[in-house]
Order: structure tokens, then C-alpha cells, then sequence
């Protein structure tokens, strides 16, 4: 039988155990604790939750809230500083046998959060929907202490980092594109923040990198008035893009989706190599399973780029890197997701993640690091160095390998 929130419909609707309702009242007290005010909120023991809540600012949102049980539990076999977000609603026997899909409201006005709620201590995690749609029922989401730490340490109580995601026994590629996701563990006095980065972050269907930059961007708390809903100025300052160019990169992409986690990335890419001395015409391709650019040089040649997003986060010594893998696996093949290194010719890796600036850096392929284990196919993380050049025509212009 159909089961409605707030007359509204969702699939599915989850009967919570009387232990966990208590999650639900963790999220009021936190939009109260955040300043808003709660105006309605569903029933506790079903998931999702629907809250209807007004902001300081005067300002009503409709939010969708997936709660989920963090906690601290020593288990064998498992670190002692751990901490762990379990991804579970229903019968052990309904996690497999049916899909579980995340509800959204279509119309783009109400704004779905998964959040796990810390039962140990006062502490909100964050998910990326996107990354968990559909849920994965069963698995649990590990992070460790100095996390916490950082959390409840921090002037703002709020922390962002990357952590692995990687395929499992059920999924062989892992949800996340690149195979990072971001997470951000927040007090429950930044919930309303959170909400406003989670509505920016959906409704332009932001990659891990990109969240991760944009979390970053919101580790101090908003001002009360600040408004949930961005304007197409908040867009063009954060593009650095004028709302015509946005809206042309979303219209010639296949997917909205596609559009904005490369789109943007590849906008600035055409642009600034159309611009540089040596190239005579860039061709995007915009084609599953294809490089980026076909970009022409002066001389006739004709050069494969391909455009990656570099991580935000450095390694120690202050190199960026950049991942430089396939979206999709092939089946039955543990190469799958690795390049080879003549499916391409060049690497242009898009710093704004490290930088917040909207550059990129040229590698040749043939001089990428290759997989310890499969020779011929491309390493899957790249470190970006000094080798890493400023335009196309440099790249080309280097030795290659086999010289």
C-alpha cells in the first residue's frame, strides 16, 4: 500500500524502529539550535522526514531528510578510532531484493538531505544524494576520529574532507565518478547552512570536486538573512561566467548532469585554448566513451585532449593531483576503468579545485605515470608537478616516451 509524507509521495516510505525516531527529533532541535523555526515535520517513525521550516530571514523551505544512525562501537578486526554511518532502513531481505531509490521533488522546490546523526555526540555527516541514489541499504560509511576532532574543534564546527569510494561486492565502479566523495560533518547550529550548500549543490548537480570546493566556501556561517535559493548572480560570480554562456554549456550537454560537473570545467578549457598561440580550432566532442577536444594546431596536427577536474586536496608536499580514470568499468575486466595512454593524446587537468581559479595545466599521456600492475594502462591518480606545462603547444612540444 502507498504510504504518503506531508501528502506527499516518496518511494519508498521506510517504517523506522521506535529507537531511531528519536533522529528526527535530533533535526528539530537542530533548526531551532540554527535559528529557523520549525512549522511542520511528518511523522518520526517513517523516513524520509518532511520538515516545513522557516529561516531567521524570514525565508520557508520544504526539506526531505533521510536520517541515518552514526555512532562509536568497538568491533573486531576494525580501528579503534572509527566511527561509522550505517545505511539502513527496512528488512535485511528488502536491501537486496528491491531497488531504493532517493525521493526528490522534481519541481525543485523542496531539498532532499541524507544526513547521518551522530547517537554519541552532538554531530551532523552530510552525504552527497546524488552519490547515494539509489541507496545502497546495508553499508555502513567509515570515518575516524581526527575528523570528529576537527568538527568539534573548529571555530565554525563544521569540516569537510574527501574520503575513498570504491566499488564493493554489489556495485564494481564506485558511485562517485572519480572515486572520491566529500563529506562534511557539521554541528547541529550549521544545519540551516548545510541545507543552503546541499540546495546550491543539487540543483546544479555539483561532481565531488566541485562540492568540495563549495562546502570549503561555506565553513563560515552564513548571515542570517542569507537566502537558500541562489540567484543566477551567485552562479555567473562563482563561474565566473556570464548567465548567457551558462545557460548555452547546459543546453549543448546530453544531461544536466554532464553539463555541470565537466561542462563548466570544459567551457573554460575551449576557451582559454582557442585563445592560445599555435592552436588553429577546437572541436568539442561531447561523446560517451571519447576524449574531450579535438583541438587542430597551426601545423595541421591533430591533438586528443582530455579535460579532468584536479582533486582540492594536495598531496603533502603541495603537489596537486588529478585522478585520470574511466566513469564505468567493464565487466570482468580489473583493467577496465584505467586508460591506455594512446586513447588520448593530452591531459588537461582543470586547477580550480586546488586554486579556485579557472586554469588548467598540460601533461602528454605517454608521459603520465603508468598502473604499478597493469603496465599498459594509465595510473589512476596523477600527480600535477612542475613537469605539468601552461599551454597545449608546450606539451606537444615535449620528448616523448619512447625518444
Amino acid at each position: 500500500m502507498d504510504e504518503y509524507i506531508a501528502d506527499r509521495a516518496y518511494a519508498p516510505v521506510y517504517r523506522v524502529m521506535k529507537e531511531r525516531a528519536g533522529l528526527a527529533e535530533r533535526l528539530s532541535a537542530a533548526v531551532e539550535s540554527a535559528g529557523g523555526q520549525v512549522l511542520y515535520a511528518s511523522r518520526t517513525d517513517r523516513a524520509p522526514v518532511y520538515f516545513g521550516i522557516e529561516t531567521p530571514g524570514g525565508e520557508r523551505l520544504g526539506l526531505v531528510v533521510y536520517p541515518f544512525t552514526a555512532n562509536q562501537v568497538l568491533t573486531k578486526n576494525r580501528p579503534v578510532d572509527e566511527h561509522r554511518l550505517q545505511i539502513r532502513y527496512g528488512g535485511q531481505q528488502s536491501w537486496t531484493e528491491r531497488a531504493h531509490p532517493v525521493g526528490r521533488d522534481l519541481a525543485g522546490v523542496d531539498t532532499t538531505l541524507v544526513l547521518g546523526v551522530h547517537i554519541n555526540i552532538d554531530l551532523f555527516i552530510g552525504l552527497d544524494p546524488q552519490l547515494y541514489d539509489p541507496f545502497p541499504m546495508g553499508i555502513s560509511v567509515e570515518f575516524k576520529q581526527s575528523q570528529v576532532e576537527a568538527a568539534l574543534d573548529s571555530e565554525h564546527g563544521w569540516h569537510v574532507f574527501e574520503r575513498d569510494n570504491i566499488g564493493g561486492t554489489r556495485r564494481d565502479a564506485p558511485r562517485a565518478r572519480d572515486g572520491l566523495e566529500t563529506i562534511v560533518l557539521f554541528r547541529p547550529e550549521r544545519l540551516l547552512d548545510y541545507v543552503r550548500l546541499e540546495r546550491t549543490a543539487s540543483d546544479l548537480e555539483l561532481d565531488p570536486s566541485l562540492r568540495f570546493t563549495a562546502a570549503v566556501d561555506a565553513t563560515q556561517p552564513a548571515l542570517p538573512e542569507a537566502k537558500t535559493v541562489p540567484t543566477l548572480h551567485d552562479l555567473e560570480q562563482q563561474f565566473d561566467m556570464s548567465s548567457v554562456e551558462i545557460l548555452e554549456v547546459i543546453k549543448q550537454r546530453n544531461r544536466l548532469a554532464v553539463a555541470v560537473r565537466g561542462g563548466v570545467a570544459e567551457h573554460h578549457l575551449a576557451k582559454r585554448l582557442d585563445a592560445q598561440v599555435g592552436v588553429a580550432e577546437v572541436a568539442s566532442l561531447d561523446e560517451d566513451g571519447r576524449h574531450d577536444f579535438d583541438v587542430t594546431l597551426a601545423d595541421g596536427r591533430v591533438v586528443r585532449v582530455e579535460c579532468k577536474n584536479c582533486s582540492p586536496q594536495r598531496y603533502a608536499n603541495g603537489d596537486m593531483k588529478v585522478e585520470v580514470q574511466k566513469t564505468r568499468a567493464t565487466q570482468n575486466d580489473p583493467a577496465g576503468r584505467l586508460y591506455r595512454p594512446d586513447q588520448f593524446d593530452v591531459v588537461a587537468a582543470c586547477v580550480y579545485g586546488p586554486t579556485g581559479v579557472w586554469t588548467f595545466r598540460y601533461r602528454r599521456a605517454d608521459l603520465l605515470d603508468r598502473h604499478p600492475k597493469f603496465s599498459d594502462r594509465l595510473a589512476p591518480l596523477q600527480r600535477v608537478t612542475n613537469a605539468w606545462v601552461d599551454t597545449l603547444e608546450q606539451a606537444m612540444a615535449e620528448p616523448s616516451s619512447a625518444s
